[in-house]
Formats: structure tokens, C-alpha cells, sequence
């Protein structure tokens, strides 16, 4: 197992933790995270995207001119797609643009972007984070003690004040252990997690 140095939120070490080789120490499966991103960020598609076909636009009740003698093609609406006004032909249409990844594949893809982590000297674990009162300017001094701009922050439990302090932060997302996702941890340069965040994430993963 790997070990990695313990914090608190002072910028101390505290201690040492051993992370789970099945967990954080996982072979890189570009393949996987590639194709996991894809899927979460095509499930946050809204879909709405709309035209009008020819049974929706207004008008075109009557043939605008007679079948013969014109000269012209004949022709039985103007609500056609070759009119001005008419439907639009092939156009989009509401619809979700969500597409199914296995679960073992998406806990398989969590997991290599963890490990990637890892592997990159980019993780911190602190024995835990708490704030007096939700400020912005205590958050901001938290990450500046640690030199980061940017990070996930993994809780081990939904804090309120905490989650309250980094959410006016640009490039910085506060997690409980249920929300860890492929696109948050490979988006941020740096992932920080609580020790009890740690054994969630062991808890949650460990066993697939």
C-alpha cells in the first residue's frame, strides 16, 4: 500500500495514511475515463433544441394553387419545406443525449483517475477541515497555506459551513464521498480529502 503524509488544515503534518492499492493505486485507463467524461457531459445536456416540421407551422390549409394549367409544379401546401414559412426537414428534436456506461466500468474509471492522482503527486489528506462560519476569506486562506488554485475537496460528511465557504471559489468543488466523479477529479489539478473521505472512498470502491 501506498503511504501518503497527513495535514491539518494549518499546513502541519499529523500523521501518515496508507491508501488502498485497489482503490488509489489502479492502472491509467484513458480508454475508460475518455469515455466516462463523455457520458457525464452529455448527460448534462439539456436536449431542448427544437424546430417545427410541416404538421407544426401555421398555415397551408389549402392548396395554394390549382393542380393543372399553371405551368408551375404542382403542389398541395405551402407549409411544404421547399416554401418560404414551411417545415424544416431532418431538424433536431427534444431528446436526451445521455448514453449507458456499466456501473463496474464507471467505478473501474473513478478509480484510475484517483489512482492518476496519485500517481502524480497531487493529492492532500487532512485529518479534517472545518470552518467557525462560512467565509470565503477563511477558505481562500486554507488554500493558500497549501499553494492551491484549484481542487476537489472530498468531505467525509456534508458540511454546511464548508460547502458554504468554497462555493464562490472559481476552480473549487466541494464533495461528499457519494458525489466523486471521473469529470471533477481529472478537471481540478489537485484533489484534497479528509482521512474519513479516504475510508469512504475505500468503503465505496474497495469492494467492486
Amino acid at each position: 500500500m501506498a503511504t501518503i503524509a497527513v495535514f491539518n488544515q494549518n499546513h502541519e503534518p499529523v500523521g501518515e495514511i496508507e491508501l488502498d492499492e485497489k482503490v488509489f493505486g489502479c492502472e491509467y485507463k484513458r480508454h475508460l475515463l475518455h469515455q466516462v467524461v463523455r457520458k457525464q457531459l452529455a448527460a448534462r445536456r439539456a436536449g431542448t433544441h427544437a424546430v417545427k416540421h410541416r404538421a407544426e407551422v401555421s398555415g397551408g390549409g389549402r392548396k395554394p394553387y390549382k393542380q393543372k394549367g399553371t405551368g408551375r409544379a404542382r403542389q398541395g401546401t405551402t407549409r411544404a419545406p421547399q416554401w418560404r414559412g414551411g417545415g424544416v426537414v431532418f431538424g433536431p428534436t427534444p431528446r436526451s443525449h445521455d448514453f449507458k456506461v456499466n456501473r463496474k466500468e464507471m467505478a473501474a474509471a473513478l478509480r484510475s483517475a484517483l489512482s492518476k492522482r496519485v500517481q502524480d503527486g497531487a493529492v492532500v489528506v487532512l485529518d479534517d477541515l472545518r470552518f467557525d462560519a462560512p467565509k470565503t476569506r477563511d477558505f481562500k486562506a486554507f488554500l493558500g497555506r497549501f499553494g492551491i488554485e484549484d481542487a476537489v475537496i472530498v468531505l467525509g460528511a456534508p458540511d454546511d459551513v464548508v460547502e458554504r465557504s468554497g462555493r464562490n471559489i472559481p476552480g473549487v468543488r466541494v464533495l461528499p464521498p457519494v458525489g466523486v466523479n471521473v469529470y471533477d477529479v481529472l478537471l481540478r489539478s489537485r484533489l484534497v480529502m479528509t482521512r474519513s473521505a479516504v475510508e469512504a472512498l475505500t468503503a465505496r470502491l474497495g469492494g467492486e
